[in-house]
């Protein structure tokens, strides 16, 4: 037996499993402990009243032979679910086809899944500090990774490289997990840049819903020319709470074809239809719902509840004389270790002293070695006592 050989190039470890395997052991060794968790970014509101009766009513059409539904014909979702997407991107002057959208279980899947179109043996534009995934699984197909630096001077926002040439360049913007944005302008750099080099961006816009500045933008399609050289992936995990649902899209424009001529549209479906069986009936029901005028506002109000999790954590941190980053059109913080601690010696502390769980920088990249993510996603309560215990 033969095996991939690039796995064996992997780190030990995925950093979210690092983290939940150091706080068990602190939690075994410390029963009593009560222990706050912004490790994870994962939400903890409730899912919204119009997604709850749409899936029930869902449910109960499976149990009726006569509105049972079976496999998702076609395998890329159902035309309810793809219009409504469609429909969301209109609502923001973005024009995107129903028949360019694939329904996926999300964004983290899509981003790891695509690259099977592509070669193996691909140099790929990361981010650093970046989401793992990106890293990992170009590693899984033996890509060349080139890294571009995201630091203080860039506000965490790089710039795309000025002399080597890239396959893929992932954008993640907002970004996890330093919560920055890009402008317009930034992104314009990167489609130029992108259409120079022959490249396709793949654009993680799983928290686009957190920006509500209006001159940012919240799709990669706003920039003009886009539409040959990316793929915009998305999720409704923050946008409505489906982080235990799962159910995400990727949205391939018909102008985006390779060197060679083959539309990219076709060959990601042709991946999907060959190695994946569709969301389930009931979850697509759901996010429609999520998209309905009903739906959405229900949504914007969790995101709300989010976002002023976000603006109390900054203004805890403000007082303090904490430096950090993001938390305003993202759910993410991302702050300065003090005295000069590496990410993972700030985490120990935090774990030991306050009992307070968040990320190390150092698990997104070398450039953040020397910061720490704080997520907005908890509830306000613990909000409200994590930063109580940071500043005690």
């Amino acid at each position: 037996m033969k095996i991939n050989q690039n796995y064996l190039n992997l780190q030990e470890s995925y950093l979210f499993r690092t983290i939940a395997q150091k706080v068990n052991a602190y939690k075994a060794e410390h029963p009593e402990a009560d222990i706050i968790r912004f490790g994870i970014g994962d939400v903890t509101r409730p899912l919204a009243p119009a997604v709850v009766e749409a899936m029930g009513k869902a449910v109960r059409e499976m149990g009726d032979a006569a509105t049972f539904r079976g496999y998702d014909d076609g395998g890329v979702g159902y035309d309810f679910l793809r219009e409504a997407i469609a429909g969301y991107y209109a609502a923001r002057g973005v024009d995107v086809g129903a028949d360019e959208i694939i329904v996926s279980d999300g964004a983290k899947s899509d981003v790891g899944n695509i690259l099977d179109i592509f070669g193996s043996g691909a140099a790929a534009v990361v981010p650093d500090p970046v989401y793992p995934v990106y890293v990992d699984t170009n590693i899984m197909a033996g890509n060349k990774i080139i890294y571009a630096g995201g630091n203080e001077s860039n506000g965490f926002l790089p710039p795309p490289p000025s002399s080597e040439a890239a396959d893929i360049i992932y954008i993640c913007s907002p970004n996890n997990p330093t919560g920055a944005v890009y402008s317009r302008e930034g992104l314009a750099a990167w489609v130029d840049y992108a259409l120079r080099s022959g490249a396709v961006i793949l654009f993680d816009a799983a928290y686009e819903a957190f920006i509500t500045d209006p001159g940012l933008p919240r799709s990669i399609f706003e920039i003009e020319g886009a539409r040959r050289c990316a793929v915009e992936i998305c999720s409704f995990s923050k946008l409505a709470g489906f982080t235990g649902v799962r159910c995400g899209y990727s949205v391939v424009p018909r102008e985006l074809v390779s060197a060679d001529g083959h539309p990219l549209f076709e060959l990601w479906k042709r991946r999907q239809t060959t190695k994946f069986n569709g969301v389930s009936y009931i979850t697509q029901r759901g996010a429609e719902a999520a998209l309905s005028p009903e739906g959405l506002a229900q949504c914007r109000e969790n995101i709300a509840y989010y976002r002023e999790n976000a603006r109390i954590t900054g203004s805890a941190l403000s007082k303090l004389g904490i430096e950090y980053f993001g938390g305003v059109n993202a759910p993410y913080i991302w702050l300065r270790c003090p005295d000069g601690m590496d990410s993972w010696e700030y985490f120990d502390k935090l774990l030991g002293e306050k009992n307070v769980v968040g990320t190390p920088g150092g698990g997104f990249g070398e450039n953040g070695k020397h910061f720490f993510r704080l997520t907005a996603f908890g509830s306000r309560e613990n909000v409200v006592r994590a930063m109580e215990r940071i500043g005690g």
